[in-house]
């Protein structure tokens, strides 16, 4: 099987490809734009302005996949409400471009997407519920959803939670390095309490999207943790592992951040779909912690 990841560069496109390369029975192609980032693996990189559409063509053309997993977008929530036309090319435009050519020559397309197409008025969402994003951002990504539901292919969605981790090169921080960072320098924080989130370990987040790839599955679903939890819980657990003093840490809630794109106070999913149909079994925040401790020293 030939399978093409967009979006290979970033944090969850650099883990997810180094499970496919490990795969005896995929042809493995990547794409971000620039240089390539992941020197190691068997596979063939082709770098592409996923924003043009002849470039996606080419891309296409020459990958001519089965099956394409598309991880790139613009997720900086900010950034997508101040710079809008810039959002919409990068999230929706480029899906476009991808479901046409795919269109031409069959497969399966698998999207990656977000908790925040979803309004967060209540929380522990299923695939089922009805989306309602209050931002640009969650905007864009749930009208790029209804562009590959669209498609006439055949498609899997694939939405996730607060996703953190540690990879190469990567230029921006998450939520778990960020604190980790702060506190290890001793540098106080302000963190908030009155939002929830179930976040996402970047390895079981790929290991979901490779198993639903695996099985064949169709339809929407929820990959991420299983514990709801606040910025600040996950500031103090992060704390108490590392030993790091506590003291920095501030609780706040989320009036005190000035930000031009709203967020939603309480996602999080239900994950119940992705066990019983896929087998997806993600770690809890601590053996996470346990597993990321060794590369911490790697930034």
């Amino acid at each position: 099987m030939r399978v093409l990841l967009t979006g290979s560069n970033g944090l969850f496109g650099q883990h997810l490809l180094m499970l496919l390369t490990n795969q005896q029975d995929f042809e493995v192609f990547a794409t971000g734009n620039g240089e390539n980032r992941n020197p190691d693996g068997n596979y063939t990189y082709l770098p592409c302005d996923l924003t043009s559409e002849d470039e996606v063509k080419k891309l296409i053309g020459s990958a001519k996949p089965d099956y394409l997993i598309h991880a790139a977008a613009k997720t900086q929530v900010d950034d997508c409400e101040i710079n809008r036309e810039m959002c919409w090319t990068s999230n929706v435009a480029a899906t476009q471009y991808l479901v046409d050519e795919m269109s031409k020559i069959g497969g399966h397309f698998q999207y990656i997407s977000t908790d925040f197409v979803f309004d967060g008025e209540r929380g522990s969402y299923t695939e089922t519920d009805k989306p309602g994003p209050v931002n640009y951002y969650g905007e864009s990504k749930l009208e790029a959803e209804i562009i590959v539901q669209d498609s006439g292919l055949s498609w899997s969605i694939v939405r996730t939670v607060l996703v953190y981790g540690v990879g190469r090169d990567i230029s921006r921080s998450n939520i778990i390095t960020w604190i980790y960072k702060s506190l290890k320098n001793n540098q106080p924080i302000k963190v908030v309490t009155d939002q929830m989130r179930t976040p996402t370990n970047v390895n079981d987040l790929a290991l979901g999207s490779l198993l639903v790839l695996q099985k064949g599955a169709e339809g929407i679903f929820h990959i991420s943790g299983g514990e709801m939890m606040s910025p600040y819980d996950i500031a103090i657990k992060i704390a108490n592992y590392f030993d790091f003093d506590q003291g920095l840490i501030t609780p706040v809630d989320a009036s005190t951040f000035s930000q031009p794109g709203k967020r939603p106070m309480k996602t999080g999913f239900i994950i119940d779909k992705a066990r019983q149909k896929l087998g997806f079994k993600p770690k809890t925040f601590d053996e996470s912690l346990k597993s990321l401790q060794g590369r911490f020293l790697e930034f």
